[in-house]
């Protein structure tokens, strides 16, 4: 999913980094260095032309120590269970760094959504809750959206899932709709938690957000929540976001130096993410190729697309200017980037840490699915706030401790919980 990269080698290589760092025992590294368990198994769906189409599914299940794995359902052409390894461990991190009782999963299909039908894509998700029931719970694993995948379809899965309890049974599934056991607030969520901690990171290297200017790869959800955070909560300016046109099978680049209007681009956008180019033009937008945003001169750049973007080739596009990379995506920084990045002096918010206001919003569904009460919006947004905020503190505070570059402080801070939650348990 992001060409000759790896994203599971990057990820042990990520790990093994920092268990060095840590002398982490070598019984101990091969339990984080791999997942637990992997499913790996075919969907059967029936199409609306009455044909059967097989399809490829996975779910991974990382580490369960700190409590029930957790993590979204990606659907994507170029899924692989690679790929699903590298994000069910980056899930596993990611939980303990908000420090969230939860663990780390993962699932995919192989599949590009927008080639089936609302039915068919309805039939193929109860098929893979109907597969997966015995292994998927609120105490077990709980799935969620991600690339590809919907709250309306997370609703299915939790209809699916309660049919074959026997019982209502929200907490199985986040990222369901408001009104079907969902949170408010989760929508904006991860790219809300991406702002939050830019936000302190600025405040870290005493820059004013009101003067700063970002570019942002990507224009689904957390791209365009993150934009709307740093123009209104920052008062900043974002100077561009890109997107990949399924029509052209292209990326492009949506410029406007003077700055971006999000709702409005939202408005000209598809539910995957496409802008209207023409559209785009006729409001004064410039249309530029996709790799584009990455050679931008501003402070902040949010990567906030796939895994593998910013690599050995591309590091050399970035800016002098840039002070800040906030990875919204997971995964879009390779440990060769990182080196570069770190020489640079860059700071690095790494993913685990920057996007975790997804799960921390969808633990707090969890918890409100739980009790049978929900909060108000403006309830859940300060909780993920405060999580967030502490978080990025409880990492800033770790990397100047021990001199190192933030994301070694991040995978420190996180291993460390989850470690200690085996030794508490007797795993180890």
């Amino acid at each position: 999913m992001a060409g000759t990269t790896n994203t599971f080698e990057m990820a042990q290589a990520q790990f093994d980094r920092v268990a060095d760092m840590l002398q982490l025992d070598s019984e101990v590294r091969e339990m984080l260095r791999w997942p637990l368990r992997e499913f790996s198994f075919r969907i059967p769906v029936r199409m609306d032309n009455g044909t059967i189409r097989v399809f490829q599914g996975f779910r991974v299940q990382h580490n369960d120590a700190r409590g029930p794995n957790k993590g979204g359902i990606r659907f994507h052409p170029a899924e692989t269970i690679d790929t699903v390894r590298a994000l069910a461990t980056w899930m596993t991190w990611k939980c303990a760094v908000v420090d969230i009782p939860l663990g780390g999963g993962k699932g995919g299909v192989i599949i590009d959504p927008a080639t089936l039908s609302i039915g068919e894509k309805e039939r193929l998700v109860r098929k893979y809750v109907q597969i997966m029931f015995k292994n998927l719970g609120p105490r077990q694993d709980v799935p969620a959206p991600d690339v590809g995948t919907t709250p309306q379809m997370m609703g299915w899965m939790m209809d699916e899932y309660s049919k074959l309890a026997g019982q209502f049974t929200p907490g199985v599934i986040t990222g369901k709709p408001v009104g079907n056991g969902g949170s408010l607030g989760r929508t904006e969520a991860t790219g809300f938690g991406v702002i939050y901690t830019v936000r302190e990171a600025l405040k870290h290297l005493q820059l004013d957000p009101k003067t700063c200017t970002a570019a942002i790869q990507g224009f689904g959800n957390v791209a365009q929540y993150a934009a709307i955070g740093f123009i209104e909560s920052l008062g900043g300016t974002v100077v561009c976001v890109s997107y990949w046109d399924r029509d052209d099978r292209a990326s492009y680049t949506v410029t406007k130096n003077d700055g971006i209007d999000p709702h409005f681009l939202m408005s000209i956008t598809d539910q995957y993410g496409s802008i209207n180019k023409a559209k785009a033009q006729e409001a004064g937008y410039v249309i530029e190729s996709g790799d584009a945003w990455i050679t931008k001169d501003v402070d902040v750049l949010i990567p906030a697309a796939l895994e593998g973007q910013i690599n050995a080739d591309s590091v050399q596009k970035i800016s002098q200017k840039v002070k800040v990379i906030a990875e919204g995506a997971n995964g879009p920084t390779t440990p060769d980037a990182d080196k570069i990045l770190t020489e640079r002096g860059i700071f690095m918010i790494p993913d685990f840490l920057c996007n975790a206001g997804g799960v921390t919003v969808s633990y707090f569904e969890g918890v409100q699915n739980d009790m049978n009460f929900y909060w108000t919006k403006e309830e859940v947004i300060a909780r993920e706030d405060e999580k967030m905020t502490s978080a990025f503190n409880a990492v800033l505070a770790m990397s100047l401790k021990e001199k190192v570059y933030m994301r070694d402080a991040a995978y420190m801070v996180a291993i460390a919980r989850v470690v200690k939650a085996m030794e508490l348990r007797g795993w180890i």
